[in-house]
């Protein structure tokens, strides 16, 4: 009996638990990608794009010249500068080969500190429906993370209006159900 009546309180407070949850979804992304500001960011990474591969043509240009210098006067050269000659083209290569690795790493760092204020704006916006609304969770909508979110819990809509963003004509992909 006593466990009975355990089990019974049990799920009168996990029923009166779930009655208080209010759970919502946002596609922070999508907000993101219709805000006028993304063409700034955008831009910006372009413009830092084209610095590194300018910056990445000039020294391959430089580790051009420098094969081309040693193999025009390699026979001229003693053993030392032989081996200076090739230690400084090996430097080159490496820090070719390492700035190719790192420049998405690069990229993608630039993108995130251009983002961020927007990121903030729509933290904030989604903090005011949150409280107008009375929502308890909210998950993140994008790249399809979720199973299945009933679309009249997405405030991704409303954070828009809050942030005078211009909703698109054509709706946005629903999470399919499988």
């Amino acid at each position: 009996m006593k466990k009975l009546s355990l089990v019974l309180a049990l799920l009168c407070f996990s029923l009166m638990t779930t009655a208080q949850t209010k759970v919502g979804t946002i596609d922070a992304d999508y907000i993101l990608s219709q805000m006028p500001e993304i063409s700034e960011v955008n831009k910006g990474i372009e413009e830092y794009n084209a610095n590194l591969k300018s910056d990445m043509e000039a020294t391959i240009k430089k580790y051009d010249s420098l094969v081309q210098n040693y193999q025009e006067k390699s026979t001229e050269f003693t053993d030392e500068e032989r081996k200076k000659e090739e230690s400084e083209i090996i430097a080159l290569e490496n820090e070719i080969k390492n700035f190719r690795q790192r420049a998405s790493v690069m990229i993608q760092m630039r993108r995130n500190k251009l983002s961020q204020p927007l990121y903030e704006k729509i933290d904030k916006a989604m903090l005011e429906v949150i409280k107008e609304e009375g929502f308890t969770q909210i998950l993140h909508a994008g790249g399809n993370a979720l199973a299945f979110a009933d679309q009249r819990f997405d405030i991704t809509e409303k954070v828009m209006k809050k942030l005078g963003i211009e909703i698109p004509e054509q709706p946005k992909p629903e999470a399919s159900e499988n």
